[in-house]
């Protein structure tokens, strides 16, 4: 399957390479960047995440792309920095059945505007390519990084609700709710 190719200023969106497997093992193994996850992931959780991520592309056409830093970063253009994209909704919720845009970068590269540039090349496919209405993101409520990206994707709060993967009084259990409606 070909899988499309996405590209930003900075940032190239692309299909998932061998080699990337390690550098997911330890972005998943990371307590920064697994924070507001129930806890971080081990090498095999990580497998069967990249599992269900091709999978994702051969069912859908689209998934989580793996991203690299493109040319103007000679310390780490080409390198593999996490992913980026979009996905089916994979529980049931108020809002669902419904796509998500999400992101998962190194702690290295948080901070410097990569997340949403990337997301928004991710969106703009999810309304120009597929045609899709809306396009929702969520995450732990205490999740203040992830709520200014989408905040800066131009995302509208739409409340809150409990995760329903996560069991009754956990901690990270109640997420909030953002969308994104098309406006072309």
């Amino acid at each position: 399957m070909d899988i499309p190719v996405l590209e930003t200023s900075r940032l190239r969106l692309r299909g998932w390479q061998p080699g990337d497997r390690d550098l997911l093992v330890a972005i998943n193994a990371d307590s920064r960047v697994m924070e507001f996850f129930p806890k971080v992931a081990t090498p095999a959780e990580s497998d069967a995440l990249l599992e269900r991520i091709q999978n994702h592309f051969v069912t859908h056409g689209y998934g989580f792309w793996a991203v690299e830093r493109r040319g103007g970063f000679a310390d780490t253009a080409g390198d593999f920095i996490g992913f980026i994209g979009l996905a089916v909704v994979n529980f049931e919720a108020s809002f669902t059945p419904a796509i998500e845009v999400g992101w998962r970068l190194m702690a290295d590269h948080w901070g410097k505007g990569l997340a949403t540039e990337g997301a928004r090349a991710a969106l703009n496919f999810g309304f120009e390519t597929l045609k899709l209405d809306k396009i929702v993101s969520f995450t732990a409520l205490q999740n203040q990084r992830s709520r200014r990206v989408m905040e800066k994707l131009g995302m509208q709060y739409r409340g809150t609700f409990e995760h329903p993967k996560l069991a009754i009084g956990h901690p990270l259990r109640l997420h909030c709710l953002y969308e994104l409606t098309d406006t072309t």
